[in-house]
């Protein structure tokens, strides 16, 4: 276990922090007079905890190999989602370990999945831990998808690497500086869009909350009713612009600071996420004009191409009624899922853009069997090693997806339950379709089995499935 120290020391570091921060519904709380022991007792269990993981390991030798950068990745997320479901197991709303672990699963993956059926009615303090939750996720997947996964080669994602070198030793070290400038970024788009809801009507709670879960693109409200509760332009419209802001890779933030003030028009995979929202937009727009015109509604046809496509699962308008075209439409777009480092989960816009480019160049070949073509990406080429990372990603992508479906149904859910519980749940969406997992209903009487499946689903679709599944492999445990 001493090769491991590292990885438990980075543990207990993040354990700490997490407790730290149950703290903050300690404070509201008070302020609601909801007194009790839930987040107070989690807390110190939850520090006590990390503390003596960092203390039992640290003489550990300050360096990350990718052997113990895979293991980081899953443990963290796994632990914090276990620690995280203590406010939820200690409260007195009595919830089951199941639906605690679903729900801080949901949250730290910024699924948005929930089985609380009466939101209106949650204590202010759960409302708000389930935000900080989504928050916390949102910015630990930024800065592991910019500065682990890229070395870990996971799924294409080494085209973002943030350095030229391939070593795998002193990644932490490394990674400090641009963590740091994230963290900036990322908290500045919070605030930013915290204000931005006060000002067009939202009360001070439900600013912070809702800014925390759209800029995470994690879609946890407060109200059943979702945004659409407020019944607001200026909310929606607000929440489009910052959904968006979060779902663009923040290392172009990154270059934009850095003097590039042409970054967010010319990056490709920008410019091709804004092209599938507007071409999603106009083809809903269309169908709807002629097969259902009392349904068409542009306020709610912007608004829910851009939460779905993004996974952030806001909603503000019944679309499992607007027929089945536009049910597989949806069903499309959480799989696409935003760009690349960003909070955004699904396949990823390069992915898409990269099989396209690939498939393309195969034709060519058929029809010019001597031609010579290069594949590129923003003018960088592209070798067979990339092509086949990026071929099976979206290969086992499906084949999960498919798996999942599978063992939900035979837990005795329907097809449209089944199918779209498992693309929400590894597409880390949030609502499904139908009327069980639809967008005005919840996961709360889906059986424990089906719960727990969805919460591995949704790890497996926020690390980007290789990170968990190279754990189950004989030889990754050999040194």
């Amino acid at each position: 276990m001493s090769n491991y120290k590292t990885v438990f020391f980075t543990l207990g570091i993040l354990q700490i922090i997490l407790g730290v921060f149950m703290f903050v519904p300690l404070i509201i709380q008070f302020i609601y007079s909801e007194v009790d022991s839930s987040f107070f007792g989690a807390s110190i269990v939850t520090i006590v905890f990390g503390t003596l993981f960092f203390l039992s390991n640290l003489d550990h030798d300050r360096k990350l190999t990718l052997q113990q950068a895979f293991l980081l990745t899953a443990l963290s997320w796994i632990s914090v989602a276990i620690f995280g479901s203590l406010p939820f197991i200690f409260s007195e709303l009595n919830f089951s370990f199941t639906n605690a672990f679903f729900e801080s699963m949901s949250g730290i993956t910024t699924t948005g999945s929930t089985i609380i059926s009466n939101l209106n009615e949650m204590p202010k303090s759960i409302l708000l831990w389930r935000a900080i939750l989504q928050w916390l996720g949102g910015i630990g997947i930024i800065i592991m998808a910019i500065t682990l996964m890229p070395l870990m080669n996971v799924g294409g994602m080494q085209l973002f690497k943030i350095s030229n070198t391939d070593s795998s030793e002193k990644i932490l070290p490394k990674s400090k500086e641009i963590a740091l400038r994230l963290i900036y970024i990322y908290l500045s788009l919070t605030i930013l869009c915290l204000i931005t809801y006060k000002i067009f009507g939202m009360n001070l709670f439900d600013s912070l909350t809702h800014s925390m879960t759209t800029i995470a693109t994690g879609g946890f409200s407060n109200y059943n009713e979702s945004i659409g509760f407020f019944n607001s332009v200026s909310i929606e419209i607000s929440s489009m612009i910052f959904i968006i802001l979060g779902s663009l890779p923040f290392i172009a933030y990154i270059k934009f600071i850095n003097g590039n003030r042409e970054i967010f028009v010319k990056d490709s995979q920008i410019k091709f996420f804004l092209g599938v929202i507007i071409f999603s937009i106009i083809i809903l727009t269309i169908y709807l004009l002629i097969i259902s015109s009392d349904n068409l509604n542009l306020r709610s046809i912007f608004f829910n191409v851009i939460s779905i496509l993004t996974g952030t699962g806001y909603v503000n308008a019944e679309f499992d009624g607007w027929g089945s075209f536009a049910l597989v439409i949806f069903l499309g777009l959480m799989f696409i899922g935003g760009c690349a480092g960003s909070t955004t989960c699904g396949v990823k816009i390069f992915r898409i853009q990269i099989l396209y480019l690939f498939v393309s160049n195969q034709l060519k070949k058929m029809i010019y069997p001597k031609g010579i073509f290069v594949l590129k990406y923003d003018q960088n080429p592209i070798d067979n090693k990339f092509i086949a990372s990026i071929i099976s990603f979206i290969y086992l992508y499906l084949v999960l997806f498919f798996c999942l479906t599978a063992l939900l149904s035979l837990t005795g859910l329907d097809f449209i339950t089944s199918i779209s519980g498992a693309a929400t749940s590894i597409s880390n969406v949030g609502p499904g379709l139908g009327s069980i997992i639809g967008p005005n209903g919840n996961f709360s009487t889906l059986p424990d089995i089906s719960k727990w499946i969805l919460s591995f689903g949704m790890i497996l679709g926020r690390l980007e499935i290789f990170a968990i599944l190279v754990l189950f492999l004989p030889s990754f445990w050999k040194n």
